[in-house]
């Protein structure tokens, strides 16, 4: 088996997402990506013809997995205490200390369309779903889609802070407080 049929596109995709979280898109390299994967650049030529396809494949990555597709599992919650208290459980015990985040390092490059599609995409899926589940609690449209609003805010807030302080509260804790503040 050669190099080329070890390595598939999405393990190329996944790479990328990771030198996006790190540094952005300008960190997506066919060279440093290939020495990080430990293959030649001959094996990404045998996936992409081009680095614009392969962030093309990143970003759609991406937004499979933290977008609709991605909260599949907690869309099927049918009771929506219990949904939102998962969801924001797991959503914020995954913020870890001076971790890359993806979606932060893509808002850096927000001015390139797919990378604000992408994000539109994710955002979206996300918004929906807290609006959703606070509707049904028993929030009129218009406060559940602010309340899903401030609590996605919020967990975005945290992987910012989370950035940049190494002295974060353990995530248990900031979950177990997410749940407090926006489970009416």
């Amino acid at each position: 088996m050669n190099e080329s049929t070890r390595l598939s596109a999405q393990d190329w995709a996944r790479a990328a997402l990771k030198a996006i979280a790190d540094g952005g898109l300008a960190a997506v390299a066919v060279e440093p990506l290939a020495r990080t994967l430990g293959v030649t650049k001959g094996s990404f030529y045998a996936h992409y013809r081009n680095r614009d396809e392969l962030i093309a494949a990143a970003l759609t990555e991406w937004s499979r997995g933290h977008g609709a597709a991605g909260l599949a599992e907690f869309a099927a919650i049918a009771d929506p205490a219990r949904r939102l208290r998962e969801l924001l459980t797991v959503v914020v015990q995954a913020v870890q200390p001076l971790a890359p985040s993806v979606h932060l390092s893509l808002l850096g490059d927000r001015n390139d369309p797919r990378v604000r599609d992408a994000v539109r995409r994710v955002d979206q899926a996300r918004l929906e779903l807290l609006a959703r589940t606070y509707r049904e609690l028993g929030l009129p449209p218009d406060r559940a889609a602010s309340r899903a609003r401030v609590a996605y805010g919020a967990i975005l807030g945290l992987q910012h802070l989370a950035q940049t302080d190494p002295d974060a509260p353990r995530s248990a804790v900031l979950a177990d407080e997410a749940v407090a503040v926006f489970l009416p």
